[in-house]
C-alpha cells in the first residue's frame, strides 16, 4: 500500500529510506475503520493519539445551535485529522468520515516526538499543520471575497491539485462522493445554489460528474473561473519540478 501521508509530505522535502521506513511503520502498524456518518473524533472530546486518514473522504464540521453543519475543510487520505489535540484538553470541532474512511492511529507520545525532533519528518509535519491552515484561511476568503461561482470553482480545483498529490486521481478525474448538502455546507450556499452551479460548469463543458466520479475538462478554465493560485498549498518540491516527488501536480499550478 502506497502511503498517502508520504506522498504528500514529500511535496515539502526528501525523506530517507530509513524514515519512509519509518513512516510506514507507524501507518501499518495500528489501525481504524469508520462508517460514513461517523465522528473521528467529537468536538468537545479527546483522544490520547492523532489520526491521519489513509482512504476515504473527511471533513472538519461545527454544529451549530440550530442544527445547522458548517464544514470548514475536506479531509483527504494523507491530511492529519487532529494532530494538535495532545495540546489540547479538548477539540473545538469535529472531523467526521463522509465515506467509509479508515485512518491510521498514532500514540500522541510518537506524535509528539517525531515533533519535537531535528529532522526532514518533524520540519514535514510542521509544514503539513501550515498546509491546512492555508486551505482554511482559502474558506475565509470564500465567506468573505468570492463569489458562489468562486467558491465552488476554487474548491473544485484546489481537490483536484489535492487529489493528485497522493496519487488519487486518473488524468484530471477523480472520485467524488461529496453530495451537495456537502458542498453547501462547505461554501456558505444553498444545495439548489449549488446544483445550479454544478449544472452551468457541465453545460459549459468544464467539468464532467458522473456516477460519483468527477472529471476537469478544462483545468485551466476552472482555475481562471475560482480565481485560484496555489500559494496557499505551499507545493516546494513541485513547484521547483524536483524529479523525485513521487506524484505532482506541476502541470495544475
Amino acid at each position: 500500500m502506497i502511503n498517502p501521508w508520504v506522498m504528500k509530505m514529500e511535496q515539502f522535502t526528501c525523506f530517507s529510506p530509513a524514515e519512509r521506513q519509518r513512516l510506514d511503520a507507524i501507518v501499518d502498524s495500528r489501525q481504524r475503520t469508520y462508517a460514513a456518518g461517523d465522528d473521528i473524533i467529537a468536538d468537545g472530546g479527546h483522544a490520547a493519539v492523532c489520526h491521519v486518514l489513509l482512504s476515504g473522504l473527511a471533513c472538519r464540521y461545527k454544529l451549530m445551535p440550530g442544527g445547522d453543519r458548517q464544514i470548514m475543510a475536506f479531509l483527504v487520505p494523507g491530511d492529519l485529522c487532529d494532530a494538535e489535540i495532545f495540546v489540547l484538553k479538548t477539540m473545538d470541532h469535529a472531523v467526521g468520515a463522509l465515506t467509509p474512511t479508515t485512518t491510521a492511529v498514532i500514540p500522541a507520545c510518537d506524535m509528539r516526538q517525531m515533533l519535537r525532533e531535528d529532522s526532514s519528518i518533524s520540519e514535514a509535519l510542521w509544514w503539513g499543520t501550515m498546509t491546512d491552515l492555508g486551505v482554511l484561511r482559502e474558506r475565509i476568503i470564500d465567506h468573505g471575497s468570492r463569489d458562489a461561482t468562486e467558491r465552488i470553482a476554487h474548491l473544485l480545483y484546489e481537490l483536484l491539485i489535492r487529489y493528485r498529490i497522493i496519487g488519487g486521481t486518473s488524468g484530471n478525474s477523480f472520485d467524488w462522493p461529496i453530495t451537495q448538502t456537502d458542498l453547501a455546507d462547505a461554501t456558505g450556499l444553498t444545495p439548489s445554489h449549488v446544483n445550479r452551479v454544478l449544472q452551468r460548469f457541465r453545460d459549459d463543458g468544464v467539468i464532467s460528474l458522473r456516477s460519483h466520479l468527477l472529471t476537469v475538462l478544462k483545468p485551466a478554465r476552472l482555475k481562471t473561473i475560482g480565481l485560484f493560485s496555489a500559494g496557499y498549498l505551499h507545493l516546494d518540491r513541485t513547484v521547483a519540478g524536483d524529479a523525485d516527488v513521487c506524484a505532482r501536480a506541476g502541470d495544475l499550478l
